[in-house]
């Protein structure tokens, strides 16, 4: 399984409101995709949630949420945001995560996959009640094409949180690949969605990483779990 998930869902958003800003010294962020076959995906949404419940409370860890994919449930996501890699490291040594990994491992239909960021671009998180979707995306431009992506990535974050709808627009920078990047968003609903999709700005985009991409623009679509 390569990259792996996105989050899910469309209806209508019930309240917004602004959720604190995250700490300034955040910099450190992790997104895990997880496989596993298909009889077995109840089962592991609930296990992910626990899982996602305890390690909310470790020191040092700032926002964890758990994404289910829309059309293929089976598959998931674990977005982390950490006040830096020591502390993410940590996590991996509790219990809680352990018990995962090992609870995990038959019923995975590919390997876990666990990518590690720095930030790049990187805005305030709002919350809904009701529906939303989110958007996981893997970003990947050729080593010398890299300054170029780091900058069109950055144009689209700070375009797309201004536009209606958006509660969340995160671009990452993966540690040990510059050149690859995750763009993570999340919309108040699947309307909202699709107008980001075909704004103009989102297609500018998307033209202009045609011109430096090295893979397909691996974009999947989730719902969180509550």
């Amino acid at each position: 399984m390569r990259f792996s998930l996105a989050l899910l869902f469309g209806s209508i958003m019930t309240a917004l409101a602004a959720s604190p800003a995250l700490a300034q010294d955040t910099t450190f962020y992790t997104v895990t995709y997880v496989e596993v076959v298909p009889p077995s995906a109840v089962q592991i949404a609930t296990l992910l949630k626990a899982y996602r419940d305890a390690g909310r409370k470790d020191q040092g860890a700032i926002r964890l949420d758990v994404t289910q994919r829309l059309d293929r449930p089976n598959q998931f996501t674990v977005l982390g945001v950490w006040k830096d890699q020591k502390v993410y490291d940590a996590h991996l040594e509790t219990a809680h995560a352990k018990a995962l990994k090992e609870k995990l491992a038959p019923m995975l239909a590919a390997p876990t996959d666990t990518r590690m960021h720095n930030a790049l671009a990187v805005g305030d998180i709002k919350t809904a009640r009701g529906a939303n979707v989110t958007a996981v995306t893997h970003v990947d431009v050729i080593p010398p094409q890299k300054d170029n992506g780091v900058a069109a990535v950055k144009q689209l974050s700070e375009d797309s949180r201004k536009q209606n709808g958006n509660l969340r627009f995160d671009a990452w920078q993966q540690t040990n690949r510059p050149n690859h990047f995750t763009v993570v968003e999340t919309w108040a609903n699947r309307a909202a969605y699709d107008a980001h999709f075909m704004h103009a700005q989102t297609k500018d985009f998307r033209t202009k990483l045609a011109t430096m991409t090295g893979a397909l623009y691996d974009e999947r679509l989730y719902h969180t779990l509550d």
